[in-house]
């Protein structure tokens, strides 16, 4: 299957009108489409449909194609590709040349052009780098230089650059993996080859991997950070130097549509600060996905003055609102009982957006006994406090999202 018989204008207008179609129900209906195996349209529409909101620079370019699910799931967002770029920018990184050792799907490859003089992307997958190559022409990214070898192989050859950036593969054998020196290439063994070719390398994992462990395994890490969009976490970021501390800076992001909340601290400020501890209050606070996988647990009490509910209940609590708190915000409304008759009472309408922190029962559980559905602006929050468990009725403070 080539390229030209993917970007044949009769068979990108069916792609363009079949945008919403079930593709599955296209590949049972149709063996081949304008000369394409059927298998191949379906993968197109499903791909461009998933790029609208992951990647609209991609979506809105004409003729960018897309490939196999796997590695569109495995790329970066236009929201976190950019991100990367503001990370480099901030820590003053030369802006010569970048290789992206892992280059994939070529997004990451994409952001990077934007800033460096010269991307070198490199790929062992023919198939996949002569559809970046093509994309990356659609969208007038001509500093990339696309390489079809290994990162062991480029590297061995590599003179010098200002970043190396590499996203080692999460999978291995089929199976998830949870160290690094798992992952494919191994970038714990690459290591020091990498920090002799740049001063500044930058690593990307999967959010699932233990941010101590990745210190431990990297050994020159400088900065973490841990990437979350619409407080749902994407990847952690490892920026490693020549020149490190032990105790590097971690930095807890979460990038909204029209903010972005960042916190920053290092595991021994976490270590020594202290929390104290308060029954709720009129406020409740609930730290982004970010701050709950750095394990900002007790800093993040002391840096807003505000009281923690229970050492295992990662909820906060303050008398007065906190405008700018790096997570969700809600006003407690009433303490309630768990009863269906109360339920009835607070809730009218039957609905509520049912969570829990550190209760016995599961949110599906606590909806199934108090007989409340999904939906609506009123939530039910049900929590442990030191010394009793609490179930409250509350509404969200909602500020720009």
């Amino acid at each position: 299957m080539t390229i030209e018989q993917l970007l044949q204008p009769q068979l990108q207008q069916f792609i363009h009108e079949h945008a919403h179609d079930d593709e599955r129900e296209l590949v049972l209906k149709y063996r081949e489409i304008e000369g394409v195996p059927s298998a191949r349209v379906a993968e197109q529409i499903a791909g461009r449909r998933k790029a609208k909101d992951k990647l609209p620079s991609f979506y809105s370019t004409p003729n960018i194609l897309y490939p196999p699910g796997i590695n569109l799931e495995q790329s970066s967002s236009e929201q976190t590709g950019a991100y990367k770029v503001k990370i480099i920018k901030n820590e003053l990184v030369p802006s010569g040349v970048v290789v992206d050792l892992t280059g994939g799907f070529g997004v990451d490859s994409f952001f990077l052009s934007k800033y460096f003089e010269q991307v070198q992307y490199i790929e062992p997958a023919a198939d996949l780098l002569a559809v970046v190559k093509h994309n990356h022409k659609m969208l007038r990214a001509e500093n990339i230089l696309h390489h079809h070898a290994t990162a062991e192989v480029y590297l061995q050859q590599l003179k010098r650059a200002d970043l190396v950036y590499i996203d080692p593969s999460r999978r291995s054998n089929g199976q998830k993996v949870f160290r690094l020196s798992d992952c494919l290439p191994d970038v714990v063994a690459l290591h020091d080859l990498i920090l002799t070719k740049a001063d500044t390398m930058l690593v990307k994992t999967s959010p699932l991997l233990d941010i101590q462990q990745g210190i431990k395994e990297l050994k020159t890490v400088k900065k973490v950070f841990i990437v979350s969009v619409s407080n749902e976490c994407k990847e952690l970021l490892f920026l490693c130097t020549h020149n490190v501390t032990n105790d590097p800076e971690i930095i807890a992001v979460n990038l909204l549509s029209t903010r972005t909340e960042e916190f920053s601290f290092t595991i021994a400020e976490e270590q020594s600060a202290s929390a104290n501890y308060n029954p709720p209050l009129e406020y409740l606070y609930e730290p982004n996905a970010s701050l709950l996988k750095a394990g900002a647990f007790k800093i993040i009490a002391d840096r807003y003055n505000i009281f923690k509910i229970h050492p295992s209940t990662h909820l906060y609590t303050s008398a007065e609102m906190i405008a700018d708190f790096p997570g969700r915000v809600f006003k407690i409304q009433s303490f309630v009982k768990g009863d269906k008759k109360e339920m009835t009472r607070h809730f009218p309408e039957g609905k509520a957006n049912v969570t829990t922190r550190n209760y016995p029962l599961s949110p599906e559980e606590l909806k199934k006994k108090t007989g409340l559905k999904d939906g609506g602006d009123k939530f039910l929050i049900g929590f442990s406090g030191k010394s009793e468990k609490f179930l409250v009725a509350a509404e969200r403070i909602i500020h720009e999202t």
